[in-house]
């Protein structure tokens, strides 16, 4: 398989659900709205498409529609992430005979794993595929960064890592991963908001929550950045701030599915428990905010 450019804006696809089951009609249209606006790659079953309330068999079945509607016009990086490092082994080898472009790796939530622990954890996952990994620092969610010295480690051991989501909301942490990597280390933001500030100090693009409603904006706003056409980016970004804000007012993915299912893009904005309906307050909020962009 040829590798294409891990580069640019890259959707986190929502996962649409339809009374309790997921809606491959409502995940086709979400697909094609991403195409057509020239987004640069699909993510289908990262943590915004909530992966962990997704049994086994849905998880893969996502990533192989996913693949299948793609048919080729885009990278597919399916999200293999797991606390488990044998379920996060076993949905690696399964995508990639799947034919997946590359894998998008959480780091292991809740168990808090040491750093030597995290490096054995992706080891494992690097062992069964070939294929571009992903890993995903977001400790927030995790309650663990990957440190850069975990990062460096499995940069200098495996070719086919060679990647990071960065979603510590830090700058400073953009800064310690280029000086220590260089080009060695494709750094993508893995926070709306801090994409242009993350691109002004080394990285190269997004795998975005937001672009599941604004494909053509921030594409255009990541492409200018690459282009070094930080003034022109900048209005972009100023525009578009007011809904990178307001679409995490509650967790990720229901605000997201809510401004989706506004737009018309899905039929429900259904979530799966332990996430649940927006707060009436919040939701008034987040319309106000979209409305602007009608």
């Amino acid at each position: 398989m040829k590798l294409r450019p891990l580069t640019g804006t890259i959707t986190a696809l929502a996962t649409p659900f339809r009374d309790g089951q997921v809606s491959y009609k409502d995940l086709k249209k979400l697909v094609a709205h991403q195409l057509k606006g020239g987004i640069d790659g699909l993510v289908p079953v990262g943590t915004t498409g909530e992966s962990p309330t997704l049994t086994y068999e849905e998880h893969m079945d996502v990533i192989r529609f996913v693949i299948a509607e793609a048919r080729g016009r885009v990278p597919v990086i399916a999200g293999t992430g797991s606390n488990s490092t044998y379920e996060a082994v076993e949905l690696t080898r399964l995508s990639h005979e799947a034919k997946a472009d590359a894998m998008l790796v959480v780091a292991p939530y809740y168990n808090k794993p040491s750093q030597e622990g995290l490096f054995r954890h992706f080891c494992a996952i690097a062992e069964v595929t070939d294929r571009p990994i992903i890993l995903y620092s977001i400790p927030g969610r995790c309650g663990i960064e990957i440190s850069v010295g975990v990062v460096e480690r499995l940069r200098a051991k495996y070719r086919h890592v060679a990647w990071i989501k960065e979603a510590g909301g830090s700058v400073d942490r953009v800064d310690q991963l280029k000086q220590a990597m260089g080009r060695d280390l494709t750094v993508l933001s893995g926070d709306d908001s801090l994409t242009l500030p993350f691109m002004a100090v080394g990285a190269e693009g997004v795998i975005s929550v937001a672009s599941n409603l604004f494909v053509r904006e921030i594409s255009r706003m990541v492409r200018l950045a690459l282009a070094n056409d930080m003034a022109a980016a900048a209005k972009i970004h100023r525009r578009l701030y007011p809904a990178f804000k307001t679409l995490f007012i509650e967790p990720n993915p229901v605000p997201i599915k809510v401004a989706l299912t506004r737009a018309g893009i899905l039929s429900s904005a259904e979530v799966r428990s332990p996430l649940c309906d927006m707060d009436p307050a919040n939701a008034k909020t987040l319309e106000k905010v979209l409305a602007q962009f009608d």
